[in-house]
């Protein structure tokens, strides 16, 4: 037995019985993983054999399960799960009773069991609350032709993207050179008509993607067009997202077979198109390095005391506790292909685009755009003042209009989100409820108000714990004091037979730095926001918020003829990882607490939704839940699916005038 096998076993062992399957290959020939060790682009079968080389464990199952099942505890929208309400049905689902089956289900292999509780997080279809096991997220699925959806003489259809060369080769020789050696010409298929889809109507397989792999938006309208491949801004640059049908997470497809009609050419053809998986974590050199440097837990898995700083530095962890956060994780979006220069905008951009935002001036000289690509930038007061500098060169230019491009915004910062609604629409426009955010709550479980009776006691503040009183203010924009018990006395209302205990009602307490306007910059009516629905968390709650506050026009583009589709992704308040919520109870001196999780024994994340933000529209309920269609809805075209400044142009004179 190799020492790295040995090392392997030896940790194993010390979980609990190490199963006879993990005995060691007898030459590094039979070691699946040692066979892709160095390589970027793989076989997908490859990739899942060495994935299923690591036996079932049911330490660890029992491990995670207890884990998962005591974090579930915090979950603010389990009870709605029993029985999802209109237009939101097909998310319904007994968590409970899912979590006992998956305890219950015999697996062959370690893979198989993360898979299955993957895929019931994933179909929760809510982008906060999932789980993430990093010994087998590291890889990506990618087809060479990348799925897009768009009308072609006024038809909507689903072809492979007409510029699918310039995408995909991007991603080097590495990965084209695999098609080469097996002498397929992945390049004849760009911009084929797609008649089907591994045997049905291309849009059906998109809803089949939607409804069993997608996850992250409640809506499935919107998960639709999560299939399909667009245009977006990743860290800060434009870049092209695969979609769920050319990119999606596991490797476990080894093609897909489209019946086609090439360009030019008027005869249908079927071509089984292959898959190629795409690695994305630490180099390794067999089973055992794959395991060390994927699976096993590292120092940054499980929480830390936030009073002990020299914890908090061994982690590197710089998390301010009045930055909360709301976004999604879009696995579609980890293979990075950036959006061709000729795509990108021809106009010159204006101060403040060096970040997340990239904001422009249409060639009509009275339309202003913002493409805001995330609410996640890399300087928290830097977006604050990026957006003041683009709004100063916008009114300086004589721009009379705005247009909001939220194209694959996953979410990011809370407050940033209320950052841009106050400062687009101005202070008075807030009227008797002056905070730019929405009234709030926490799940008010045993445990969690042991964490804020502690916090309270321990004299916490913001500075150490997202419990604290002092993050937050009260209905009338009062900020809490340290020792205000905003849990007590909780209240209840009965949600699907299901008794619901919240926290007492609050608010975000936002750190601007950026005088805010009293009076909007521009005339409400002549402000439009366009995107494709894949809008989620922080960027769902501003989209809302424009709505509800300000009845803001709103314009989707693309999905499936037919199928209703929300302007909005998922809208959760606030988003807790593993780390944050086991550091909530080990800062709180709970950890020995009998309802608190135990440390994670793998390396992994399951990130829950904390908070409820409340409508406007009906204050009873969340905003996750209320339906808000987009007041228009247009298909792409060829000229617009993958170019922002046609789409924007396209979109100003129809919204905007």
């Amino acid at each position: 037995m190799s020492p790295s096998f040995t090392r392997l076993a030896a940790f194993i062992a010390a979980l609990g019985a190490v199963p006879t399957a993990l005995a060691a290959p007898s030459s590094q020939a039979a070691d699946p993983c040692a066979k892709i060790a160095g390589k970027t682009f793989m076989p997908p079968t490859d990739a899942l054999a060495c994935m299923k080389s690591f036996p079932f464990n049911e330490t660890l199952r029992q491990n995670v399960l207890t884990v998962v099942s005591r974090v579930f505890d915090f979950y603010t929208f389990e009870d709605y799960y029993l029985n999802s309400p209109p237009p939101f049905q097909d998310s319904t689902t007994n968590i409970r009773a899912e979590l006992a089956r998956i305890n219950q289900t015999h697996y062959q292999t370690d893979f198989d069991f993360n898979k299955d509780l993957y895929d019931f997080t994933n179909q929760l279809n809510d982008g906060h609350t999932r789980w993430f096991p990093d010994c087998y997220t590291q890889f990506q699925n990618v087809l060479p032709a990348p799925i897009v959806t768009f009308a072609k003489n006024g038809v909507p259809g689903v072809f492979v993207a007409p510029d699918s060369v310039d995408f995909i080769s991007q991603l080097g020789t590495s990965y084209t050179s695999f098609f080469d050696a097996i002498h397929f010409n992945w390049q004849r298929l760009a911009g084929a008509h797609v008649l089907a889809i591994n045997g049905v109507d291309p849009f059906e397989y998109a809803q089949r993607i939607a409804e069993t792999q997608s996850g992250n938006f409640l809506d499935l309208g919107v998960r639709v067009n999560s299939a399909f491949s667009s245009y977006r801004i990743s860290g800060n640059d434009f870049s092209q997202r695969l979609g769920d049908i050319s990119g999606p997470q596991f490797p476990t497809q080894t093609s897909l077979t489209l019946t086609l009609v090439p360009v030019n050419s008027t005869r249908p053809e079927t071509v089984n198109v292959p898959f190629l998986a795409n690695y994305l974590g630490a180099s390794f050199k067999d089973s055992a390095d794959f395991w060390a440097v994927n699976c096993a837990v590292k120092p940054n898995t499980n929480g830390v005391d936030n009073k002990n700083l020299a914890q908090v530095a061994k982690v590197s962890v710089n998390r301010p506790k009045k930055l909360a956060k709301a976004a999604i994780v879009d696995v579609s979006a980890k293979t990075a292909i950036g959006l061709p220069s000729k795509f990108q905008p021809t106009v010159p951009s204006v101060n403040g685009s060096e970040g997340v935002i990239k904001s422009y001036v249409l060639p009509d000289k009275k339309t202003g755009v913002m493409f805001v690509g995330s609410f996640e930038p890399d300087d928290f007061f830097q977006f604050q003042t990026d957006v003041a500098s683009s709004v100063a060169q916008f009114q300086e230019a004589g721009v009379s209009q705005i247009l909001v491009d939220l194209t694959n915004n996953g979410g990011g910062f809370v407050c940033l989100g209320q950052f841009l609604h106050v400062y687009l629409t101005g202070t008075k426009s807030l009227g008797n409820f002056p905070n730019p955010g929405f009234q709030s709550t926490a799940r008010a479980n045993p445990l969690a108000q042991k964490i804020l009776a502690s916090d309270i006691a321990l004299g916490l503040t913001s500075e150490v714990a997202f419990y604290a009183p002092d993050n937050w203010a009260s209905p009338n924009n009062t900020i809490f004091s340290i020792e205000d018990n905003y849990m007590m006395p909780s209240t209840s209302r009965q949600i699907n037979g299901q008794t619901y205990v919240e926290s007492q009602r609050f608010q975000d307490s936002c750190p601007f730095t950026v005088d805010l306007p009293e009076d909007p910059p521009f005339d409400p009516s002549k402000i439009a926001i366009v995107g494709n629905g894949n809008c989620a968390s922080t960027c769902a709650m501003f989209s809302t918020l424009m709505n509800e506050r300000h009845n803001t026009k709103m314009a989707i583009f693309g999905g499936k003829p037919g199928l209703s589709m929300q302007f909005k992704g998922m809208a959760g308040n606030q988003v807790l990882e593993w780390f944050d919520i086991d550091s909530e109870v080990k800062t709180a001196n709970l950890k020995d607490d009998p309802l608190a999780p135990p440390d994670l024994l793998v390396s992994a994340d399951f990130r829950h939704n904390w908070r409820i933000a409340y409508s406007f529209l009906d204050e009873k309920t969340p905003i996750e839940y209320k339906s808000e269609l987009p007041h228009f809805r247009f298909p792409y075209t060829a000229d617009t699916y993958s170019n922002p400044q046609n789409l924007w142009t396209f979109a100003a004179k129809e919204l905007l005038g």
